[in-house]
């Protein structure tokens, strides 16, 4: 193959890549601000200790549902990408089935055991049975959340990747014009009714979305069921195991800072929690819904693997890096726009998370390795090191200096599993990073960290003109460099003009 072709490969992979984050961006973006309004509602209506509250029961839903969804809304992706590539409708359709059977069967199964043991799941949270009525309404958000887990993975796999935007949009809408006047009128009595109401809209907008692929169910022996459900099972328990320990992680921080500090401390925390995972949310999610099937349907192929995954941290990178630093400088007037005035003591923490968000986009796509190539034990293995190291870490910092010892422990762990990963992903398919995003990720870095330690060694203003002023630079060097990574032709004719005007496209 020669430069040329080469070239145009690249800049047709970096278009893919821009056009799935943008997809996917835009969908988060709206998403973003219609949750800035139920947000905003919860915190001034329940205040930070009803926030706590939530945090908590979110917590209690997404550890039961990563265990007993087993974990096939990851492995379902991989599924539906793999018979997806060979082009078999029979295939496709006999995977279709099995995923949306197995995923209403699971959905059954861990809304039963989420009622069956509330009580003792009160106990173990709170300290005493009180909430157990509460959490036995919870199971109805499992189910939701399960089966609507499965056919965002039919959707997702089939890369269906506008769909998966509007699903996110329209499923974010419905739920929040459910939430806000429940709140309202019920105060922290209306918490798990709304959380109900959201996973109910869930299920309802994925359902509208999956029903577009119009696919008829095959008849299906017991020997071709097993044949399906057997590596969706098989690959699922990694993707299972890996929920739980990320979830059960988080989980138990929330403990921690709810235990050692107060119901109100754990609002500020997830306050924080929430807006330092928002942007660079969007560059993730992106990464799960295109670029994890792209890199299946070439996991065995290491060479072509491997510049995949360059390409993807490059863009995620430019994406990402004015987006931190302008959360680091503005925390304190986004924390009071998206909640209140209330949540002040919130912004250290938030800081210190988006340190850790930062390293996140750097270690999932080196993470994605490991998935594509089914590669389950060693998969397990680096979330279960991440998920003990933020605990342990979270223990002693929070005992230390106090709520935000648990930001300090998520970007220490965030450290702890780049350095575990990218060895490991080295000897499964010969990575390493390109020269070029070596120095992309050096310079971002450096600039985050300079704007992050102007918070603590000068005064706010300046810190904050400091801020600024690396925002918009590190803003135009990220889009001169993203315009020259695809071929001019490939920019939307508006967004051609406004580059050229301001300069940064010829």
């Amino acid at each position: 193959m020669n430069d040329t072709s080469k070239l145009s490969n690249e800049k047709h992979t970096y278009g893919q890549i821009l056009r799935s984050s943008v997809l996917i961006g835009g969908s988060t973006v709206a998403s973003v601000a219609i949750r800035i309004v139920r947000t905003k509602a919860m915190a001034v209506f329940v205040g930070p200790a009803g926030v706590g509250l939530l945090s908590i029961y979110e917590s209690i839903t997404t550890l039961v549902q990563s265990i007993a969804g087993l974990g096939i809304s990851g492995s379902g992706v991989r599924q539906i990408a793999e018979a997806a590539g060979t082009g078999e409708t029979e295939r496709i359709a006999r995977t279709v089935v099995v995923l949306r059977r197995t995923s209403i069967i699971l959905g059954l199964l861990g809304a039963l055991f989420l009622a069956l043991f509330s009580r003792m799941v009160s106990i173990m949270t709170f300290g005493n049975d009180q909430y157990a009525g509460s959490v036995a309404i919870l199971s109805l958000v499992v189910f939701f959340g399960l089966v609507s887990g499965g056919q965002s993975a039919l959707i997702q796999g089939m890369r269906r990747i506008s769909d998966l935007a509007w699903m996110g949009i329209l499923g974010t809408l419905l739920g929040t014009i459910i939430t806000i006047p429940t709140i309202y009128f019920f105060r922290e009595k209306g918490i798990v009714p709304s959380l109900v109401g959201i996973a109910a809209m869930s299920i309802a907008t994925s359902w509208w979305y999956s029903r577009k692929l119009q696919i008829k169910p095959p008849a299906m022996t017991y020997r071709q069921m097993r044949q399906e459900t057997v590596p969706l099972l098989k690959l699922g328990v990694a993707f299972m195991a890996s929920g739980f320990f990320t979830t059960g992680g988080v989980y138990v921080v929330r403990m921690i800072v709810l235990r050692h500090i107060g119901i109100d401390a754990a609002g500020l925390y997830q306050s924080a929690w929430g807006i330092g995972g928002l942007y660079v949310g969007f560059i993730l999610q992106a990464m799960g819904a295109d670029f994890y099937p792209r890199l299946t349907a070439v996991a065995n192929k290491n060479e072509e693997c491997n510049r995949l995954v360059n390409e993807q941290a490059l863009v995620s990178l430019l994406l990402a890096g004015p987006g931190v630093i302008a959360t680091l400088t503005f925390a304190q007037a986004v924390i009071s726009i998206f909640y209140s005035v209330k949540f002040g003591p919130a912004v250290e923490i938030l800081r210190w998370i988006c340190l850790g968000m930062t390293l996140r986009v750097i270690t999932w796509p080196m993470g994605f390795i490991l998935v594509a190539k089914g590669k389950q034990n060693l998969f397990m293995m680096t979330d279960f090191a991440w998920a003990v190291v933020n605990i342990a870490l979270a223990w002693i910092c929070v005992t230390m200096f106090g709520l935000k010892g648990a930001g300090i422990a998520f970007f220490g762990s965030c450290v702890s599993h780049g350095f575990l990963l990218y060895p490991i992903v080295r000897h499964q398919s010969g990575f390493r990073w390109s020269s070029n995003n070596r120095r992309t990720g050096i310079f971002l870095l450096f600039l985050i960290g300079v704007v992050f330690c102007c918070f603590y060694l000068v005064s706010f203003w300046p810190a904050t003109v400091i801020g600024t002023l690396v925002t918009l630079g590190t803003g135009m060097y990220s889009v001169r460099v993203l315009v020259a990574l695809i071929s001019p032709e490939r920019i939307p004719g508006p967004i051609r003009l406004l580059l050229t005007q301001l300069r940064l496209l010829r």
